[in-house]
């Protein structure tokens, strides 16, 4: 808990003390979005990314090889005001009844410009919280997989069916600011170990007796991108009859489920880092546990700061290729307080250095290759039946992967 303490105030401290860069245009879905096409008619586009890794497992001596995701961007101009996007993703390759894969609506909304500095979003929309949900292309990030903490504490591309609102201040340059409203969670479906990230509904018959408000500010300032963002949201989503047989409470916030991260960001010609901060407060997780007999905690935490060198910009500032030496530290706890009636499980609580090197050829296409060391407490034998994985593998706090793989976005 120190450590994360200590990843925390220095989140909070650059935020304070850093002092606009534009935000990258980096596809065509980006050009479209900052209205940066050209044209003035009805026109529609085509852009997409993707990514494939291949670990390996040096504790068990096993490897994988995998299409993580294929993602393709349709998006279409109806006038200057009113656009349409729509994201459909692929992940592991295929569906079947033997495989993982799945396909999915990423997002697909409606944005409405009001004038040159506020807009409207309407549909299935990724909220402007967090560093990853809203920059999650595999050339946005080094490592071949998204941080940890964006993935088991914040779920990264968290998208719900709602109402964004987004704004560039006219007074403070480099301030802009959002405001969104959007289903809330389902707390039936959150699994132990996993966070919050089984409860999201993804525009998929959503409860909307629940609902869900989400804040942020972003700054741009130099070269630093600073931003905090809030969550607020019900996760219960039954009617009177449901409430009463279950003991939970009813309405349009109840079982409330709260959110607040700071990360700030900085990218110049040699050096970039970033680090995040992110805490989740579950105030009725002792209810859940007794309507569900699950285990969910009161509390999750989790945090990261990472810096990278671009090395061939040592030698030219001007070259068009990058190649970026980085590392990364996380720290995550995914029952940091544990309910009144919940369990205590220290394999909840993990650390992971991620150490490797990220080669973009060209714009658009990034070559990785990553080392990744994970730490985690002992688990509880009530918990796991003595094994956190299964019978045929014995439990080990400590593991190291090795990743290679490429990630392209167009």
């Amino acid at each position: 808990m120190k450590n994360l303490q200590k990843l925390s105030l220095i989140v909070f401290v650059l935020a304070l003390f850093s002092s606009s860069v534009n935000a990258q245009i980096l596809t065509k879905e980006d050009s479209l979005s900052a209205g940066l096409t050209g044209r003035k008619s009805s026109f529609s586009m085509i852009s997409g990314y993707g990514e494939v890794k291949v670990s390996y497992d040096q504790r068990f001596k096993t490897g994988t090889a995998n299409l993580t995701r294929n993602v393709l961007f349709f998006g279409h101009k109806f006038s200057n005001n009113v656009y349409f996007f729509s994201e459909m993703e692929l992940e592991d390759a295929k569906v079947s009844d033997e495989t993982s894969g799945e396909i999915s609506m990423e997002q697909l909304f409606i944005k409405f410009n009001i004038n040159p500095a506020n807009y409207i979003t309407a549909g299935l929309f990724i909220p402007r919280i967090w560093l990853i949900n809203e920059n999650y292309l595999p050339t946005t990030f080094n490592g071949n997989d998204r941080p940890f903490v964006e993935r088991l504490v914040i779920p990264a591309t968290w998208r719900e069916i709602g109402i964004g609102y987004y704004g560039t201040s006219r007074s403070i340059r480099g301030l802009n600011y959002s405001a969104g409203i959007m289903n809330g969670l389902n707390s039936k479906k959150f699994e132990f170990g996993n966070g919050i990230r089984d409860g999201r509904m993804a525009g998929s018959n959503a409860t909307a007796s629940n609902i869900a408000v989400t804040g942020a500010l972003l700054y741009y300032i130099g070269n630093f991108r600073i931003q905090v963002s809030t969550y607020y949201g019900g996760s219960s989503g039954l009617d009177q009859i449901d409430s009463d047989t279950l003991n939970l409470p009813k309405g349009m916030f109840a079982v409330p489920i709260s959110l607040s991260e700071a990360n700030v960001r900085y990218n110049s010609t040699l050096f970039e880092f970033k680090a995040l901060a992110s805490v989740i407060n579950i105030k009725d997780a002792s209810k859940i546990n007794s309507a569900y007999n699950s285990n969910t905690p009161e509390q999750i935490t989790g945090a990261y700061f990472e810096a990278g060198l671009h090395i061939l910009h040592l030698f030219n500032p001007e070259a068009t290729k990058d190649l970026t030496l980085f590392s990364r530290i996380e720290k995550i706890n995914l029952n940091a307080k544990v309910a009144e009636n919940g369990v205590k499980d220290d394999f909840q609580d993990k650390t992971f250095s991620v150490t490797g090197l990220t080669f973009s050829p060209v714009k658009g296409v990034v070559i990785k290759a990553d080392y990744v060391w994970r730490k985690t407490g002992n688990f509880n034998n009530d918990l796991h039946n003595g094994n956190p994985y299964s019978s045929t593998r014995p439990f080990y706090n400590t593991n190291q992967f090795f990743n290679i793989g490429l990630g392209y976005s167009f």
